[in-house]
């Protein structure tokens, strides 16, 4: 079932109002059978691998914490987290594996026949692996303790407003929110209403809308575009994945608040960032914040001594990170996020862009010199601002291109003048790129001066609301058809 799709309208319309009148455990038995049909609209079959997933984490979880002896615990952490990712690696990454294994066979002169198996990837496998891991690794650090009521866990993993797509939420944050049904509040019904409104409007009116340039874009031959051309790519497909991803996150924001329930933000204006680490400060930032408490720090010897859900993973390489270790967890971090994302080498070329960046802020904030005065500061603040957006969306380029040799020569038309003012893609490329990017700038300025509006002048503001969900829905009727699956429901 997809968050842009009549289906899932209706599919609401029964369960937010039995969510509301259920007791305890029927509201629980709710709450998981939501979650089975919602992700069995696109395979029942592969609910049994789910169910089996979360029964097994279920056990490892009471058994780590119930363990006196140390080996004891290790043994079931380790055992826990390698048949995660052994699951998540056979069916994610096992062509890709495969591929790759064949192809250094070759090179030995040796024949490897391709295996002819029919994988398919079970939706929102690496979201679901990495709640059910986050769990594991938590009860056995202390951070958290074990969840006794096994339907309870299974609620917090199959909580179908983040079951497939994020945001990636942590057993601290949501057992207690399914545990006990907080009190009914109008405002949380507004405000739910709001923010699914809002990103329908990113994922069928923008993101959409944009994506029919970005495939044309990206079929052009790299022979034929020029420097501008490579950075209007970068900047369709960094619109398009922002305004579709964003779109979801709002969404399933908007239906967890429809039953009181509150998920931390995954995004906050990321392309408004001043540099490369508060980029990834903003954006995705379950994702970035998991990555770092259970990647990067321990591969950079670091003892995490405390839940942490915020942040990314460019924090500096000092304190208690020596600066070798925190220069291979870095680029070993990045790779790893690069292939979560996709079983390709453009996925890690992608991560390995983004610790470039990062390593190439920390080194640069070692020799700039600190701002004498406001304008020398604003002036920074604006240089820092404009690298940051051009490189990150520059970085786009390998996640959406389908080979690396596509990504290496639009990156290599970059440094091609011959011809400045060459243009290779479709006139209205250009034009939607730079709406798109004008809007995004304005957003938040534009969104605190609606809000300013709105506060002195109250009596609008339900006339405003009623106009924009009849508007909204008037689009939503006629964008809806065709879906367009989320982007990152393929990961």
């Amino acid at each position: 079932m997809i968050f842009n799709s009549l289906t899932f309208f209706l599919f609401l319309l029964v369960v937010i109002p039995l969510y509301w009148v259920l007791p305890r455990t029927p509201r629980l038995v709710l709450i998981l059978a939501a979650g089975m049909i919602f992700y069995g609209f696109w395979r029942f079959d592969f609910l049994a691998l789910l169910m089996a997933s979360i029964t097994f984490d279920y056990f490892s979880g009471r058994i780590i914490a119930g363990a006196s002896n140390p080996r004891l615990r290790r043994l079931f952490l380790s055992l826990s987290v390698a048949i995660n990712l052994t699951v998540l690696i056979f069916f994610k990454y096992f062509y890709f594996l495969a591929d790759n294994a064949i192809s250094l066979a070759s090179l030995l002169d040796v024949e490897i026949s391709r295996p002819t198996w029919n994988i398919i990837l079970p939706i929102g496998i690496s979201f679901y692996t990495f709640h059910a891991m986050s769990y594991i690794i938590d009860v056995y650090r202390g951070h958290t303790p074990p969840v006794r009521n096994y339907l309870l866990f299974c609620n917090y993993v199959i909580f179908f407003p983040q079951l497939v797509a994020g945001p990636i939420l942590r057993a601290g944050e949501m057992i207690w929110q399914l545990d006990k049904r907080p009190d009914f509040a109008k405002s949380d019904i507004s405000a739910g209403l709001s923010r699914i409104a809002a990103g329908l409007i990113l994922k069928v009116l923008f993101a959409d809308t944009i994506g029919g340039h970005v495939d044309t874009a990206y079929a052009s031959d790299p022979a034929n575009l020029f420097p501008i051309d490579t950075l209007v790519l970068g900047f369709l497909f960094g619109l398009q994945i922002y305004f579709d991803f964003a779109g979801y996150s709002h969404i399933a924001l908007g239906v967890a608040l429809l039953m009181g329930i509150r998920f931390p933000e995954n995004f906050h204006y990321p392309y408004h960032a001043l540099n490369p680490r508060i980029f990834w400060r903003r954006w995705h930032i379950s994702l970035s914040s998991w990555i770092r408490d259970y990647v990067y720090l321990p591969l950079a010897g670091v003892k995490v001594s405390d839940r942490m859900s915020t942040g990314g993973i460019g924090i500096d390489g000092t304190g208690q990170i020596g600066r070798n270790s925190a220069f291979f967890a870095l680029f070993a971090t990045w790779a790893i996020m690069g292939l979560w994302h996709g079983a390709a080498w453009t996925f890690v070329l992608w991560g390995l862009w983004h610790a470039a960046l990062v390593q190439g802020h920390r080194q640069l904030s070692l020799i700039v010199k600190t701002p004498q005065n406001a304008l020398q500061s604003r002036l920074m603040s604006l240089a820092g601002w404009a690298f940051t957006l051009a490189l990150v969306m520059i970085g786009w380029i390998p996640f959406r291109a389908t080979s690396l040799d596509f990504t290496l020569q639009v990156w290599m038309n970059l440094f091609d003048w011959s011809q400045p003012f060459g243009r290779g893609l479709r006139e209205s490329s250009y034009l939607v790129a730079t709406m798109m990017m004008a809007l995004v700038l304005v957003a938040p300025f534009a969104g605190k001066l609606v809000s300013a509006g709105l506060q002195r002048l109250p009596g609008i503001s339900l006339p405003l609301l009623a106009g924009g969900w009849t508007i909204t829905l008037f689009f939503i009727v006629i964008y809806l058809r065709p879906i367009s699956q989320f982007i990152y429901f393929q990961f």
